[in-house]
């Protein structure tokens, strides 16, 4: 869980600790100290002494390096997600606890308002942050509860609590929006929730691409393109609009938008990775670390057991690949084979879809699994043996 010290994460902190004493589990609080503010510091060592007595363990994190003049939340938000994402995984965590009220959700859409783009909070959801989030959920379980009903249940357990100045200081959005909503300190409307993913879903068309309704809601076409693409940025609005009228006035054509390519025909809208963005911002082969994860692209999950070996995209080395392979990228969608990683051993004359010694792994179906609500429950991120086929969280409930 991310443990700030504040009172929304004492609360949960407490109310975790019980839950994981309960049935077994393992607690492991989160610390992120941004060197923001001259007592950041002592801060950190009152959320280590809290976790220690709830019995969590802990472990604190930094944000190294030069912070931007502009947009400081912003990139703080962004820094502690990858922070803690990567804290997570290092220490085989499926799901990381974070404390949002009803507080919060009433600010955000208050924000949104006033012309944020700022996302949605829910109580299950991917982290913001790719690719340090993969295979991990968060999990916001006090959205419906009242900021101010949290600080009761404190004093009542005379548990303290640390009070951020920054949260009031009115040169920040956030802080000006809890400002406006709480003249008298009290919490926000607990009766405004999180959001549900509705609407058609995308069908498989191999390794990363995707078959798509025209009718698709704004918010699934967005997940898909950024997850088809391979980035972290979601579309645009205005772009995104253009995109669904053109699709909603049945038009055919073909675009590029988030690195993701779609072709719109009478008889089908297909989503893939855009192949001419290899030629168009060329890269060399990126080398693979013996024993270590190498996310490539945005999409593909490598590990190499040997040293030797390199990955970059098909993208101008599809004729030098043996008949085997072209034929095995011949199932694929036209404009999705050369978007496909290939993996070039040193001294070798010709690249290779797959080795013995380096495992593949396309990241993009489970990722958009993750950000359209078809994993709810925590048994569903448990990795999958050696050789055993992927669940394909996406279409297990086609008709739910």
């Amino acid at each position: 869980m991310a443990l700030s010290g504040g009172g929304d994460s004492v609360a949960l902190l407490h109310a975790a600790a019980g839950w994981t004493r309960d049935h077994g589990r393992r607690l492991l609080a989160l610390t992120v100290d941004h060197g923001l503010c001259p007592d950041s510091a002592r801060w950190t060592d009152f959320a280590r002494d809290a976790a220690h007595a709830a019995g969590a363990d802990w472990q604190g994190l930094s944000w190294e390096g030069p912070k931007p003049a502009a947009g400081l939340p912003a990139a703080a938000r962004a820094a502690r997600h990858r922070l803690i994402a990567d804290a997570a995984r290092q220490a085989g965590a499926r799901v990381i606890l974070f404390a949002h009220t009803a507080g919060d959700v009433a600010e955000g859409e208050l924000m949104r308002a006033e012309g944020s783009t700022l996302g949605r909070l829910r109580d299950w959801s991917p982290s913001p942050v790719w690719p340090e989030c993969r295979g991990l959920m968060l999990l916001r379980p006090m959205l419906d509860v009242a900021r101010a009903d949290l600080r009761d249940w404190l004093t009542a357990q005379g548990l303290s609590w640390i009070d951020d100045p920054a949260n009031e200081d009115p040169k920040y959005a956030r802080s000006r929006a809890r400002l406006s909503l709480l003249p008298s300190g009290t919490a926000g409307d607990p009766a405004v929730g999180p959001t549900r993913m509705r609407g058609p879903l995308p069908l498989p068309a191999g390794e990363g691409s995707f078959l798509i309704d025209r009718s698709i809601a704004p918010h699934a076409l967005a997940a898909t393109l950024v997850c088809a693409g391979g980035g972290d940025r979601p579309p645009r609005g205005g772009r995104l609009d253009r995109l669904l009228q053109r699709l909603g006035a049945g038009e055919s054509f073909t675009a590029t938008l988030c690195g993701a390519r779609i072709e719109a025909s009478p008889d089908q809208v297909l989503v893939t990775r855009e192949p001419g963005e290899f030629s168009r911002h060329p890269s060399p082969p990126l080398p693979l670390l013996p024993g270590g994860e190498t996310v490539w692209d945005g999409r593909w999950l490598l590990t190499a057991s040997e040293p030797g070996w390199s990955v970059a995209p098909a993208a101008g080395r599809l004729a030098s690949l043996s008949g085997p392979d072209r034929a095995r990228l011949a199932a694929l969608p036209p404009p999705a084979r050369a978007t496909r990683p290939v993996l070039i051993r040193h001294g070798a004359p010709a690249p290779v879809l797959a080795s013995p010694t380096v495992t593949m792994r396309s990241l993009v179906e489970q990722r958009l699994a993750f950000a359209l609500d078809r994993m709810t429950h925590e048994t569903e991120l448990e990795p999958r043996a050696d050789g055993a086929t992927p669940r394909n969280h996406l279409f297990l409930a086609l008709n739910c």
